[in-house]
């Protein structure tokens, strides 16, 4: 079941992953790739803000669901990793506003923005693929890199290491931390402060700073 939705305030587009754990699997996928679709779509300068609502920001892949119905791990990837790739080269800018846990793909797509919020005292970051016997595709390592130093990058990815959100706000993971009652407001208010700028020229700097890693992320892995 999906339960992603899009609302549009103004300039701004809120995408709520849901309420559940918002795991990815082909139909959720699907899902978000339409309401990304919507945005695109829409005519004048607009901002994405991504939330969720409850426990979860996204728990990453469905590894439940892909086991049930015998589906390929590195098909499921190919699809994850077009939706990181969507949101990476989006031509306005992105902002991931994270309440609760934010693990593997689901902390992928969080990197995928421009820009990320924490609520201060609730959630873990984290990439637990080694804790489980998984390793990271191309696109993946690719999308981790780009996005974190190399020494974190390293704990999270070798080490398995979960970020609090003070520490994942001083590891640079993401870029502040607030209380729950405005963690949403003052996300809203910085995505209204990027209102203005040219999408053209957005997305062709998205593309050439990210050249290689959205290259990986839509090679199979």
């Amino acid at each position: 079941m999906t339960t992603a939705t899009l609302e549009q305030r103004g300039s701004l587009f809120i995408l709520n992953l849901g309420d559940t754990e918002n795991r990815f699997n082909f139909d959720s996928i699907a899902h978000l790739v339409s309401l990304l679709d919507r945005v695109d779509a829409a005519e004048g300068d607009k901002v994405l803000v991504t939330v969720a609502t409850g426990k979860f920001w996204s728990n990453g892949l469905d590894l439940d669901w892909m086991i049930a119905n015998r589906i390929e791990l590195a098909d499921l990837v190919v699809r994850v990793q077009e939706l990181f790739a969507r949101v990476m080269e989006a031509a306005y800018p992105t902002v991931a506003v994270i309440q609760g846990h934010c693990y593997a793909a689901g902390g992928m797509l969080a990197l995928a923005h421009d820009a990320r919020f924490m609520r201060e005292d609730r959630g873990f970051m984290c990439f637990p693929e080694v804790n489980i016997g998984l390793t990271f595709s191309a696109g993946m390592k690719a999308l981790l890199s780009s996005k974190l130093t190399p020494q974190v990058a390293h704990q999270s990815m070798v080490l398995g290491r979960r970020f609090t959100p003070p520490e994942a706000a001083a590891a640079g993971m993401i870029d502040a931390t607030f209380a729950d009652e405005e963690l949403l407001d003052r996300s809203l208010e910085y995505a209204t402060s990027l209102l203005g700028k040219d999408g053209t020229v957005i997305q062709t700097i998205k593309k050439e700073l990210y050249e290689e890693t959205l290259s990986l992320l839509r090679t199979a892995p």
